[in-house]
């Protein structure tokens, strides 16, 4: 049954109207659907930014070769079938019929040209060049076939490739990022075309009735950006949104008693983490002595401070006092059940004495001054976490304030190496500690595509190493055994610091439902009219 959508449920009172579409996109029949997300699109340029925003909106236009599931399952996308050839050559089935919204049809060339184009785009504050580094070269064998050959054997390419936007290549050749935010070369595949675009406010959508997959139910998806978690919860209730995600754990249990709402959740595959700087030897900014003086070293760069400061934090309060039961403590990046955790790696209590006395022979037993950095709206009680951080820091000498900004601008100066210390999240959409691993603990190296979001410029050629000697190794059972050696090589050399993991909740009105995603994707997809 179609529950058709009032204005008022769209957010369309007086003086309001939803975008006209671009030129030349027809007008579908049917009902709207409006989504109100807290996460920041920084683009639409589905290459420019490997974050979950800018992925969950990219979605709607683009696709991928390989589909995840709401689970982190694959299924087919793009392509309809892949298979080993032979261990350095992966042979892809693409999908016959297809078109891109303009209705020139999609080939192997597109493929092969999004492969070439993602990892280097310019200017990205984190790519998508990990996902592809494996891969030598393309060959195009016809229309809808294509082989990919590897530096290394890589048995977990469809799952990497699972997160790259296929593009067109008579429309991206040439093409830049603000060509895509413009809208100008906004065309894909997806279930739903480009139609308008407001930085930092919404982006309109059309569904696209050519689209190869099963047919949307939602004529048109006004996709909003609202920061403030109780603005968003306070809108569904008022009516002005059909949608809304990062449900505030404030806010969480009143919505589930509300007649008017249903409440989707699940355990995601996000970790919230902590990551110093390491790029500089001395003279950090936002870091001195008690005196208000720069350091003359990285303190960072001692193992043992690094382990102090993770000792010192009470993860389990975080968890059940910041976050109200929304999140677990942790001391790695994957949950448990999934694949690479290793279930020996739990918080340790904290020890202040200990962690004084790791402070001391590390030549600081005065401690320090550090400022925190943090993003304010990119995950739920994101700024609320770094004060509980900073609050344990302090009690262990090392004198902690925050400074907590918009996550557009937080992301951006991280990516330049501007914070001594950083509090941010990571999703492991590939459900496995590889993908963590090579972007954000490996060295940053551009010609390798590893450590694209490596913001605090951590290097351990051991690490690399051994991660790169992990992901080569076929056998699921013993690749597993040496990702989870790597965890806990983490756990004691400390180059980041997890904190909790995060559940993923989503709040519809009465009349449609969502189906949770351990990808934390927000995507008009996944919403359907609830059946009677």
């Amino acid at each position: 049954m179609t529950i058709p959508v009032s204005r008022r449920a769209l957010g369309l009172g007086a003086g309001a109207a939803l975008a006209a579409p671009a030129i030349g996109v027809a007008q579908p029949a049917g009902p709207n659907l409006t989504i109100a997300t807290g996460g920041s699109i920084t683009s639409l340029d589905p290459h420019f930014f490997n974050a979950a925003p800018n992925s969950s909106l990219a979605l709607h236009i683009f696709n991928t070769l390989v589909d995840r599931t709401h689970d982190a399952k694959l299924q087919p996308g793009l392509a309809t079938a892949w298979r080993v050839v032979e261990p350095r050559i992966w042979e892809f089935t693409l999908r016959e019929g297809v078109k891109w919204h303009d209705g020139r049809p999609f080939t192997a060339e597109d493929v092969a040209f999004t492969v070439t184009r993602a990892p280097n785009v310019p200017n990205s504050p984190g790519g998508f060049g990990g996902f592809l580094r494996s891969i030598a070269r393309s060959e195009i064998l016809g229309p809808h076939l294509i082989r990919f050959h590897t530096h290394a054997p890589n048995p977990i390419l469809p799952t990497e490739l699972a997160s790259i936007f296929i593009i067109s290549k008579h429309v991206g050749e040439g093409a830049t990022t603000e060509d895509y935010n413009s809208g100008r070369a906004a065309i894909g595949t997806g279930a739903y075309r480009f139609a308008s675009h407001r930085q930092g406010d919404r982006t309109e959508l059309v569904r696209n009735d050519e689209f190869w997959g099963a047919r949307e139910p939602w004529a048109r998806v006004s996709y909003r950006f609202v920061a403030n978690d109780a603005a968003r919860s306070a809108a569904l209730l008022a009516g002005d949104f059909d949608m809304v995600d990062q449900v505030a754990s404030s806010d969480l249990s009143r919505l589930k008693r509300e007649p008017r709402v249903s409440v989707s959740e699940t355990v995601g595959l996000r970790v919230v983490y902590l990551m110093a700087d390491f790029s500089r030897r001395a003279n950090l900014p936002f870091v001195s002595d008690n005196a208000g003086n720069p350091l003359d070293r990285n303190p960072f760069d001692d193992v043992r401070v690094r382990r102090a400061l993770s000792l010192s934090i009470g993860r389990e309060a975080i968890a059940e006092r910041v976050m109200e039961g929304q999140a677990t403590a942790t001391a790695q990046w994957l949950p448990p059940g999934v694949y690479s955790h290793a279930p020996d790696v739990r918080p340790q209590p904290v020890d202040v004495e200990a962690c004084r006395r790791l402070l001391a022979e590390a030549g600081f037993p005065q401690g320090f001054r550090l400022t925190l950095h943090s993003p304010n709206d990119r995950f739920p009680n994101d700024s609320r976490i770094a004060q509980a951080v900073a609050q344990f820091w302090t009690r262990i000498g090392v004198q902690t304030t925050v400074d907590a900004l918009p996550w557009a601008s937080f992301a951006a100066r991280s990516n330049r190496q501007e914070f001594a210390m950083r509090l941010t999240s990571w999703g492991s959409v590939t459900a496995e500690a590889g993908y963590m691993l090579v972007n954000i603990m490996n060295s940053f190296n551009a010609q390798k595509r590893t450590g694209a979001s490596n913001g605090g410029r951590f290097s351990s050629p051991e690490l690399d190493r051994m991660t790169e000697e992990a992901m080569s190794i076929i056998d699921d059972g013993e690749r597993e055994k040496a990702l989870q050696e790597l965890v806990r090589w983490v756990a004691r050399e400390a180059p980041i610091m997890p904190l909790v993991q995060l559940n993923h909740t989503w709040a519809t009105r009465r009349g449609i439902t969502y189906q949770a995603r351990m990808d934390e994707r927000t995507v008009a997809m996944g919403v359907r009219p609830a059946t009677a």
